[in-house]
């Protein structure tokens, strides 16, 4: 009889695994995970740049370090494949890289379906001869035909994906679509269908849209999330590709300006002598205050009484 391994838990490790990347804080090393959005937020073009990204070993976004650089297993449902071509042509370009020096292969096949046991044992196979470091299935709903909602249809689809993981220690990469309305909740609970979904994913991406704006959130199981990052789409003659929007630096503070200065700014600008009432307004000073330097600055002759009683400045001696 066939035991499960156990082991005594006081032998178990005391600390976690150090955490292993494919792409550093983006994607764990081997891990299945989904990038998903609702429509016509760039994820097809996100996951594209992750592809270029591992196959090359260059940054992804041009800022997130490739740890293991590997080929690349791509299906695009959605996609022509001369629309293919064009867009991993001016990712690479974005990058620095020729499309003929990037190991991704494209299954070029009209139809790939992981319900029928034909099409999945020949997605096996093909991962099994090139041995991809990452494979990228984008979308999901062109990947079957069950009920997206149900549980029990979506969770055997799931695992066929997690054994190909395992079984091959690549990474897969699964573009999937947002729920309506999901634009206000956690970016897992905003995934169409079943919680399954979240609850398959080591990494997952999410982008959201706010007119021309995207932002890119980022949660992985075994390690932390990043902040989020304000994506945008450069579409010109040479490339269209995605690009991180740094923030603007924030305003270096100033210091305030001291209290006599602030009042040879007002008297220098008025065209008279101001009564302490109105020195008071336009200094927007507390009148103690104010009492006090004026007192200090006539001592030292930089102010004069007129003959009303008003302030105004000593006259430069000639």
């Amino acid at each position: 009889m066939n035991l499960l391994p156990v082991q005594p838990a006081y032998q178990l490790e005391p600390q976690p695994a150090a955490q292993h990347w494919l792409i550093e804080q983006l994607w764990s090393d081997q891990a299945v995970g989904l990038i998903g959005g609702e429509p016509k937020c760039c994820k097809s073009i996100l996951a594209l740049d992750l592809a270029v990204a591992v196959a090359s070993g260059t940054p992804c976004l041009r800022r997130f370090t490739v740890s293991r650089r590997g080929s690349v297993l791509l299906f695009a449902a959605e996609d022509a494949l001369h629309v293919v071509r064009r867009r991993l042509e001016s990712i690479g370009r974005a990058a620095g890289v020729a499309l003929e020096d990037l190991d991704v292969q494209v299954i070029t096949a009209p139809r790939l379906r992981l319900d029928l046991h034909d099409d999945a044992e020949r997605l096996d196979r093909t991962v099994a001869t090139l041995r991809p470091r990452l494979l990228v299935l984008d979308p999901f709903v062109r990947l079957h035909r069950r009920d997206e909602n149900a549980s029990g249809d979506v969770a055997p689809l799931l695992d066929q994906l997690r054994e190909l993981q395992r079984r091959y220690e690549l990474a897969v990469v699964l573009v999937h679509h947002a729920r309506k309305g999901g634009g206000h909740v956690r970016a897992g609970q905003a995934l169409r269908g079943s919680s399954e979904f979240h609850a398959w994913a080591d990494s997952l991406l999410y982008l959201r849209r706010q007119g021309e704006r995207l932002t890119l959130s980022v949660e992985h199981r075994a390690a932390p999330g990043i902040d989020a990052l304000a994506l945008r789409l450069r579409t010109d003659d040479e490339h269209l590709a995605l690009e991180i929007v740094e923030a603007a630096p924030a305003p270096a503070p100033t210091s305030p300006m001291p209290v006599p200065e602030r009042i040879r700014q007002v008297l220098a600008t008025a065209s008279g002598p101001l009564s302490l009432a109105a020195l008071r307004d336009a200094s927007r000073l507390r009148k103690s205050t104010l009492c006090q330097v004026l007192a200090e600055m006539t001592d030292r002759g930089d102010i004069r009484r007129s003959d009303t009683g008003g302030y105004r400045l000593a006259a430069p001696p000639t």
